[in-house]
């Protein structure tokens, strides 16, 4: 397993999503990527995405209006 890191900070729907989804592209089965934004919607469109595309959210948070979703790679 590898640890990735998209900083999709700044960017409104549906941006961070597909930067997402091109980050993951680029990953293999067990690797996590923390996507770290600043768009509210991320806490529901990335989970949506996820479950869609057959990857796993391991954890989201937010704090001082910077949310982070981690998410493991199952399924490319």
């Amino acid at each position: 397993m590898t640890q990735h890191e998209l900083d999709a900070r700044g960017l409104l729907c549906p941006m961070p999503v597909i930067k997402t989804q091109n980050a993951i592209q680029q990953l293999t089965k067990g690797d996590h990527l923390r996507v770290l934004a600043t768009d509210p919607g991320v806490l529901h469109d990335i989970p949506a995405w996820c479950r869609v595309n057959g990857h796993k959210v391991i954890s989201s948070s937010e704090q001082d209006d910077v949310i982070e979703v981690i998410i493991e790679v199952c399924d490319i």
